[in-house]
């Protein structure tokens, strides 16, 4: 697993060492963010990203090297916690990236310091996580309004957007579905 664009092309991530972690694969990062550069005008330069249901930190870091300004990256699995902060070290990212051990669909009040304009959600697939990490992120005031969310699911997943998002569009990838959406509030 490794960076696929911008400063960091080609720096290797480090991987989990158990299936409990379910990275998102460099091919289906490549054309998500291949997506955002050509069908949403690169909305990670400058932006504040966060990733929910982070595991390695793969996306939240590919935002960072192809020009976000701050990376928050949660996920309430101790391991996955320690696989991020190996590996924001790894690429000297400490100081632009952010973790936070909590379950995503739990988030309370977003913490002083800016919301997001760009929401990555990589969910254990087939669980139902995506809906209430949504309203997580509504009801807690994460989110900019317009702010570009892409979630990734199960292709047998319904897409069900809470009140307050808005879908763009829907793209399958073998057994993965990819949703875009704008969150409407703010």
């Amino acid at each position: 697993m490794r960076i696929i664009g911008g400063r960091l092309k080609g720096r290797v991530l480090k991987c989990p060492a158990t299936d409990a972690i379910r990275p998102t694969s460099d091919r289906l990062r490549e054309t998500i963010f291949n997506i955002l550069v050509h069908a949403y005008d690169e909305p990670f330069t400058d932006a504040r990203v966060i990733d929910l249901f982070a595991g390695t930190g793969a996306v939240g870091f590919e935002a960072l090297s192809r020009g976000a300004s701050f990376a928050l990256m949660v996920d309430q699995s101790a391991a996955a916690n320690a696989l991020i902060r190996a590996n924001a070290e790894a690429l000297g990212l400490s100081g632009s990236a952010q973790i936070l051990r909590r379950d995503a669909r739990k988030l309370g009040e977003a913490p002083a310091g800016g919301r997001f304009g760009l929401a990555f959600l990589d969910p254990p697939y087939g669980k139902g996580f995506a809906p209430p990490a949504l309203m997580a992120l509504r009801d807690g005031g994460w989110l900019e309004k317009n702010a570009l969310v892409i979630v990734e699911e199960s292709d047998k997943a319904a897409a069900d957007l809470p009140e307050g998002f808005s879908l763009i569009e829907e793209r399958r990838y073998g057994l993965t579905r990819v949703v875009f959406a704008r969150h409407l509030s703010g």
